[in-house]
């Protein structure tokens, strides 16, 4: 076990070592946890400056947290390697941020609408009402994303059903079933537009990354 984590590159590894340490500090305390460093609303009287960040190291159950690291390490581990460590830092970080501007945007559009529909009502009530965000999915949907584009051939199987594609079309497959869930509402407690601003963020990255000529220079 510890010749495979050492194996792991450093930025990739790290992540890992936070979320986990996180997670079981959740187990311990969790009203704190999540009351702390969970993603408020930035209009709710709970919301912190911080939570923009420690957001993205939060995780409210075992499978929530393992599909994640899974996910984090089997694609990081790639991604990290081509990239290099502070690159790989730098688009991780893109796309968390990225997620949750997404995730508040739209959030911010809900709340205005209720606030239309119902005129007599206290604003704070709805803005203390909306539920905090936690998670690293939006950053690693940037990181899947990241993969596919560098290996947009390689072959990729679900644990659950065991489905094998190509990456891009695996990816494409995932996106396309978190804005079909995200506009509908079908799978209520998901951040689906948090998962799609990491996946927006992610490719416009890396775009960018390709146009400029960097996508492969290490700084």
């Amino acid at each position: 076990m510890a010749s495979f984590l050492e194996n792991i590159p450093p930025v990739t590894r790290n992540l890992l070592y936070v979320n986990v340490i996180m997670f079981v500090a959740t187990l311990i305390n969790p009203a704190f946890m999540q009351g702390t460093f969970a993603m408020a609303f930035p209009l709710a009287t709970d919301f912190r400056w911080w939570q923009p960040v420690t957001h993205m190291f939060m995780h409210d159950g075992f499978f929530h947290i393992f599909f994640n690291m899974y996910t984090l390490v089997m694609f990081g581990m790639v991604v990290e390697r081509v990239l290099g460590t502070k690159k790989f830092l730098i688009l991780y970080a893109i796309t968390g941020f990225g997620a949750v501007a997404l995730h508040t945007g739209v959030e911010f559009l809900q709340v205005n609408e209720l606030l239309k529909q119902y005129p007599g009502t206290n604003p704070q009530y709805i803005y203390n009402s909306i539920p905090h965000v936690l998670g690293a999915s939006g950053a690693v949907y940037g990181v899947l994303v990241a993969f596919a584009m560098l290996y947009p051939q390689a072959r990729m199987t679900l644990l659950f059903p065991p489905v094998t594609l190509d990456a891009k079309w695996m990816v494409i497959i995932f996106i396309g079933i978190e804005l079909l869930t995200g506009i509908t509402g079908t799978r209520m407690g998901v951040a689906h537009f948090a998962h799609l601003g990491g996946a927006l963020f992610g490719w416009l990255t890396i775009y960018i990354w390709k146009k400029q000529g960097k996508l492969y220079r290490r700084y």
